[in-house]
């Protein structure tokens, strides 16, 4: 009943209804569209890797190296692994041009398993805890300016960071292109704050405010614990590198505008991020930037004033674009593993109205207002950014395998071997530098959770028992209804 109602509603989009056709109007493809062009792309790639970060959080780096020179280097070597990492990302997603990022790539070169444990862990954990995190730093800064000379209340941060997960759901459930263009429009406002740090800087160095880049790599602490640690901090900033691989699918034309996003987007990220670090450090020393709760705050009150208010609202834009950013690409990963049968049936289906993977954000939505409960998962998160890097390194390691296993599928873009040798190198010494130097209980429960995955997959993908096929069929049935979605076609390569 269900499914041959919408049938009759999938007609009426068609233009053929009752057995009859409308010769005037093509068929519609139940599939999502390529409306992402070259300019959103860039701005999903900088609109989603400036967030948070880079406003809130550069002491984490320079806790980590101790001084003003080793900190600059960091920020700018960890721009220079971003851009190695996304070109390998670009020749993987033109030669296999599936959405979802590392899920198809793992899933051609290794098989259903890595694949799986991939989106196991990224669905459940690393995606949604840090799309919380994002919306918590949101609505920190959101909330502020109504509480003055206090902390706002806790129930007031998750009640905010609640809605705005809510409201991006809904937007980017609507619309392929609403989310993308309040994507670029948050990009944009994001930038004019960058642009005032940045100005701001170069006229107070121009003003002779260099003192304190004056021997700037002395106390530097430089071991490879501290190195690997400053750069798990530098490259949770550029998180997101990666994200135009989650939307492939969408993007018009994507041998040309996935590399030229990449080569343009992360780049300039990388120029921004070293600058606005030079601008922090012209008007505080090290201590005073370690001393800091909110770094670009101290920078506003100091530079700006009086018109330091623009700083927080600003950082709000800032941080709910990345959430948006996040949440655009990240249900796309759900998406794929749905129709690989890896995870739900009902979460690879398409609406029918606005040709979007519906519920596959909304699912992602709700794990990760769930997160937003506990509140502080910021260690939570410092330990899983390594279980992400064993999945990049696997990644590249999986580009490096195909070289040999899938020679006859075509490389619209071909990078040097060295580079997927470089980045999947540096995987490794970035997951195993932490655990050699000063190993924690909370890595050994971080690959067990990973490993964790295995079970669940051995039941419920390899079997395929019988009553939770019972369980999910109705499940499926009554949220096709519900939510107006149907499975997206077979595309014909």
């Amino acid at each position: 009943m269900g499914e041959e109602s919408l049938r009759k509603r999938k007609g009426e989009h068609t233009g053929q209804e009752d057995g009859q056709s409308t010769q005037s109007q093509e068929p519609l493809t139940m599939n999502l569209q390529k409306q992402v062009g070259l300019i959103s792309g860039i701005c999903m790639i900088v609109g989603t890797i400036i967030g948070s970060g880079i406003f809130v959080s550069p002491k984490s780096v320079l806790a980590n190296v101790g001084a003003v020179g080793p900190c600059l280097t960091i920020w700018a070597a960890c721009g220079i692994l971003a851009t190695l990492g996304a070109l390998c990302f670009a020749e993987l997603g033109t030669m296999i041009t599936k959405s979802g990022g590392e899920y198809p790539y793992l899933m051609e070169a290794f098989g259903p398993i890595p694949a799986f444990l991939f989106s196991w862990t990224s669905l459940l954990v690393t995606k949604p805890s840090s799309f919380a995190i994002i919306c918590l730093s949101f609505a920190e800064y959101a909330s502020a300016p109504f509480y003055p000379g206090c902390d706002p209340p806790q129930a007031v941060i998750k009640c905010l960071a609640a809605a705005a997960i809510v409201v991006i759901t809904i937007v980017n459930s609507l619309s392929v292109k609403l989310g993308s263009y309040l994507q670029n429009f948050l990009t944009a406002a994001k930038m004019i704050i960058v642009a005032i740090i940045i100005v701001s800087g170069i006229v107070l160095l121009a003003q002779g405010k260099t003192k304190n880049f004056k021997d700037s790599f002395t106390d530097s602490k430089i071991s490879a614990s501290s190195i690997s640690l400053a750069f798990y901090n530098g490259l949770w900033a550029y998180d997101g590198w990666n994200q135009l691989n989650y939307i492939t699918e969408e993007l018009k034309n994507p041998y040309r505008n996935l590399p030229l996003s990449i080569i343009i987007g992360i780049p300039l990220v990388t120029v921004c991020y070293v600058l606005i670090n030079i601008s922090y450090f012209t008007v505080m020393t090290s201590t005073e930037l370690l001393q800091s709760q909110a770094v670009a705050v101290t920078f506003g009150d100091r530079v700006l004033y009086p018109a330091s208010w623009i700083v927080p609202l600003f950082v709000a834009f800032s941080t709910i674009g990345s959430a948006n950013g996040t949440c655009f690409t990240a249900g796309r990963l759900v998406y794929v593993a749905g129709r690989e049968g890896h995870m739900l049936k009902v979460l690879s289906y398409i609406s029918v109205k606005r040709l979007t993977p519906a519920p596959a954000i909304i699912f992602y939505g709700a794990i990760a207002i769930i997160y937003i409960i506990p509140g502080d998962i910021n260690t939570l998160i410092n330990y899983f950014s390594f279980a992400v890097w064993i999945f990049y390194g696997l990644t590249v390691l999986a580009l490096i395998v195909m070289r040999f296993t899938r020679k006859e599928l075509k490389r619209p873009i071909r990078v040097p071997i060295i580079i997927p040798v470089i980045v999947t190198l540096v995987s490794i010494l970035l997951v195993l530098a932490p655990i050699i130097s000063a190993p924690e209980l909370a890595y050994l429960y971080c690959v067990l959770f990973i490993l964790s995955g295995l079970i669940v997959y051995i039941l419920f993908v390899h079997f395929k028992f019988n009553w939770a096929q019972k369980i999910s069929k109705p499940i499926t049935m009554h949220l096709q209804m519900l939510l107006e979605v149907v499975p997206a076609e077979e595309v014909t390569e």
